[in-house]
């Protein structure tokens, strides 16, 4: 388990997304690419044919994250269409232990978010089914937003969980991941990072998850 760095295109140019995900493909590890329905949170993004059309056009390995209603019906089409991950949020699912069983079914790793204030007890019997916990450091919907510092505690709740399931599970944040931030993040467990505005805002965006990975190398090494 390594430090893997996931750069989210919800602050990019929407409007040229292949060029957009080019600007850091040779540095980061994973693009994440956040759906959402304008129901589970207030805002739109794209769906299945966009995600589709882009994965035709980009290498780097597309890391899903639905802030969607109905995931148990809309998810696994992510998978089909070539992500690397889909994660859903526990608040959505109807039946979260086969949708993870269905989305690794099709080839992808199966993800679980949590808001904010959600404990991460509602997902404690779904380590066997589970690739990743994601920790939600904002509430869901927009980029941008402020760090909540009060995550901390969760992201090592998740890293206990994962470990006490004796199997790889990685735990992912996401919201207000910057230089400021990821250290304190990795040295709370989490291993992947999801950075937005932060990269995508940079002079140089490459070069700015390079630094955050750095950063996040240190801390998880102390």
């Amino acid at each position: 388990m390594g430090v893997l760095i996931s750069p989210s295109v919800l602050n990019s140019d929407l409007s040229c997304l292949a060029a957009e995900v080019a600007r850091v493909a040779d540095h980061a590890d994973w693009i994440h690419l956040d759906v959402m329905d304008n129901h589970f949170v207030p805002n739109l993004t794209f769906g299945v044919p966009v995600v589709e059309s882009l994965l035709k056009h980009i290498a780097i390995p597309a890391d899903v994250h639905l802030m969607i209603s109905d995931p148990d019906r809309w998810a696994p089409a992510y998978a089909e269409a070539g992500a690397g991950s889909v994660t859903f949020h526990i608040e959505a699912a109807a039946n979260p232990v086969q949708l993870c069983r269905d989305l690794r079914a099709a080839g992808a790793r199966a993800g679980v978010g949590l808001k904010p204030a959600t404990e991460i007890s509602a997902v404690a019997d779904l380590m066997p089914e589970l690739d990743m916990i994601l920790i939600m450091t904002v509430e869901p919907g927009f980029g941008g937003q402020s760090f909540m510092a009060k995550m901390l505690p969760k992201i090592e709740q998740a890293r206990a969980l994962a470990a006490e399931a004796g199997t790889d599970i990685w735990v992912q944040v996401d919201g207000g991941i910057d230089i400021s931030t990821i250290e304190r993040c990795a040295s709370a467990g989490a291993n992947v990072f999801v950075a937005g505005s932060s990269v995508y805002r940079a002079d140089d965006p490459g070069a700015m998850v390079d630094r955050l990975r750095a950063l996040a190398q240190v801390a998880t090494a102390l």
